[in-house]
């Protein structure tokens, strides 16, 4: 007998896949594999490559362009997904950090301007509140939905110096993760989200590498397990798990030294 994928007949829509060397594009792979059609969105336009690199690999892919801080390109953009797919059963909250072709920047608080911090929020918490605010109408009426959205280690459980922005960001989405968890769990709709720590992407800084080199598995993670634990997430093996925060940092978190192991343990 032939094993169907987990995602099979499903839709996901995934923000923040305009790199093959993300997180996003990773879950877009794995979800691709695991049966799903895509729906993938970005606001650079090389998220059309990536939609063409996967269907390359024989998976159904869209590609949608929107600056997710914009309730009406979230709205067109969604609305494009909903008529080339029919509908929306995974949405995977993913865009964050920075703008493609951008630098993070680093700000220490008392330097913080208001622009800034107002930059912080908007791309790391309102693009996930405006997706899914977008998005979950149509599984409440439809009577299914998984949201699975992409917080981090920091903000929820640690922090860095001149993060401060991005750490409040990133805990304002588990907040919305678990209140948004209760609203919708009568609707047959269940809301995650996962918690990468020192992560292997393109766009991981100089530095970042040695602190994945000092956790208990000594490396950073690969995209793809952070993007195989999305996927879980996003599929039926979880259809009891709601409100939850899944940490994927090789288990970072739980040591207090994380200096070179071979001085301590």
């Amino acid at each position: 007998m032939e094993r169907k994928g987990r995602l099979e007949g499903k839709v996901a829509f995934i923000t923040g896949v305009a790199k093959e060397d993300s997180i996003g594009f990773a879950t877009a792979r794995v979800c691709g594999e695991e049966g799903a059609a895509l729906a993938i969105v970005d606001i650079a336009e090389k998220c059309a490559d990536c939609a063409a690199s996967l269907e390359s690999m024989g998976f159904t892919a869209s590609s949608h362009v929107a600056d997710l801080t914009k309730a009406d390109q979230v709205a067109r953009a969604v609305d494009e997904a909903l008529a080339a797919h029919g509908g929306i059963d995974v949405l995977v909250n993913n865009a964050g950090m920075v703008i493609f072709g951008q630098d993070e920047s680093f700000v220490p608080f008392q330097e913080l301007t208001e622009e800034q911090w107002d930059f912080d929020i908007a791309i790391n918490l309102k693009t996930q509140f405006l997706v899914t605010r977008a998005v979950v109408p149509h599984m409440i009426e439809r009577g299914y939905g998984r949201i699975v959205n992409v917080s981090s280690v920091t903000g929820p459980l640690v922090a860095n110096p001149e993060e401060s922005g991005y750490c409040a960001a990133k805990a304002g989405v588990l907040g919305m993760t678990r209140g948004l968890a209760l609203d919708v769990a009568k609707h047959g709709v269940t809301v995650n989200a996962v918690g990468p720590g020192w992560i292997a992407t393109g766009s991981q800084a100089d530095g970042e590498d040695v602190g994945g080199l000092n956790t208990p598995l000594g490396r950073s993670a690969y995209p793809e397990e952070v993007a195989r634990v999305i996927c879980f997430l996003a599929s039926d093996d979880a259809s009891y798990v709601t409100g939850q925060l899944i940490v994927v940092d090789g288990g970072n978190t739980i040591q207090e030294y994380k200096g070179p192991s071979e001085l301590y343990y």
